[in-house]
């Protein structure tokens, strides 16, 4: 395997794209990635030969980091020449044009190596200590798409769908996942159409038993999972632990006032463990820029939030990961 020529001048001073990307650098396990790929990536025995394998994978974890499409990651490596350190490129050298970028990515979907990465990061995680699949929470949360007609299709994506929020109207997507109770860590991710409901009607799709490994004993969710417990899909050794809802809440502090407090402690104890379900989403939507979806069809941008998700894990745990290391 090439050796990694991204290596920056410490005594010079660094932006934060250079420290973002010499972290990712350190604790992304690019040899485990390669390997698992490497079944999958073209021999180039004709035409032009390919770009190495772990130069393709930079460049895919490129895209997501900074929301890139393949033209505008292909326009970077001219604009950005920290972008062609990280991805291994010469400067005078054959770099990747949006095709390359886009038949890599289509491997990748084509063979549902995202459930692989995602499986491999949180593999190395659990070896640290750092993933204990003791305890879930679980949450969803909407991801807008364009709802403009203007694309060659000239219609919207069928698989997206509109959903409400409070009084405001959605039209998108609904990522689910659940995450270590303990670290916050994502081990599950599924992406249904904006209108699915977190724990479904008869009419829905349930998705809050979905999100369970199967190993923990322990499940936290918010209000929207009351009876995810009674569904036929629910296992009698999940203890779910779902916050109360707020009508329910008031009936009570009228009904025993001497209840207040100890039901206060309860309800904060269990929103301070649903609250870690949200870092991962504030990681891919602020760290990451995944605020919209770019591409069309529901199973195509679910394996991208898979990949994307993989990634929020280790920057979430990048100091420990690197402390180890060094």
């Amino acid at each position: 395997m090439k050796q990694s020529s991204f290596d920056l001048n410490l005594s010079t001073r660094r932006t934060r794209k250079q420290a973002f990307l010499q972290q990712m650098d350190t604790v992304v396990p690019w040899a485990a990635l390669v390997e698992l790929i490497t079944p999958y990536y073209s021999e180039g025995r004709n035409g032009r030969p390919p770009f190495a394998l772990e130069t393709m994978l930079r460049v895919h974890f490129m895209q997501q980091w900074f929301n890139l499409s393949d033209p505008a990651m292909e326009e970077a490596f001219f604009d950005t020449p920290l972008y062609r350190e990280f991805a291994q490129l010469s400067a005078f050298a054959r770099l990747p044009d949006e095709s390359t970028i886009l038949r890599f990515r289509h491997r990748l979907e084509k063979h549902k190596l995202a459930d692989q990465i995602l499986s491999t990061v949180n593999e190395l995680l659990e070896r640290r200590g750092l993933l204990l699949k003791v305890g879930t929470a679980v949450d969803a949360t909407l991801i807008p798409a364009p709802s403009s007609t203007k694309n060659k299709a000239k219609a919207r994506d069928p698989e997206m769908h509109s959903s409400q929020k409070g009084n405001e109207w959605h039209f998108g997507m609904k990522a689910h996942i659940g995450v270590d109770a303990d670290s916050g860590l994502v081990h599950t991710v599924r992406g249904t159409s904006g209108n699915v409901a977190d724990v479904a009607d008869v009419a829905d799709v349930a998705e809050g038993n979905s999100l369970l490994h199967g190993q923990e004993k322990d499940v936290f969710g918010d209000a929207d999972y009351q009876g995810a417990d009674k569904r036929p899909d629910a296992k009698a050794s999940h203890q779910w632990h779902v916050a109360m809802r707020p009508g329910k809440r008031k009936q009570l502090d009228k009904e025993n006032k001497l209840s207040d407090a100890l039901i206060d402690r309860v309800e904060k104890i269990k929103a301070g463990i649903r609250a870690k379900v949200e870092h991962p989403f504030r990681v891919i939507k602020r760290q990451f820029g995944f605020a919209k979806v770019r591409y069309r069809g529901l199973k195509k941008i679910t394996l991208q939030l898979k990949t994307l998700f993989a990634l929020s894990n280790l920057w979430m745990v990048r100091h420990k990961l690197m402390g180890a290391q060094a």
